[in-house]
């Protein structure tokens, strides 16, 4: 069984840091990893370069409201 990449997370520098955040990502080949902060054990997305460009443009024009 081979063992599974690591790869470098991280979070939004709107994150808390007090246990609030609730994603992380990771920028590998062919796209962006996206996972569950509080669940890293858990299944991840795999987006592509382009779906997270559209994701963070789509949250820079409407930000959630407690941002």
């Amino acid at each position: 069984m081979t063992k599974a990449p690591t790869h470098e997370w991280f979070k939004s520098s709107y994150s808390g840091g007090s246990g609030t955040e609730c994603v992380e990502a990771a920028f590998v080949q062919p796209g962006v990893l996206v996972r569950d902060t509080k669940a890293p054990e858990r299944p991840y997305l795999l987006m592509s370069v382009g779906a997270w460009r559209s994701f963070l443009s789509g949250v820079r024009r409407n930000p959630p409201e407690d941002f």
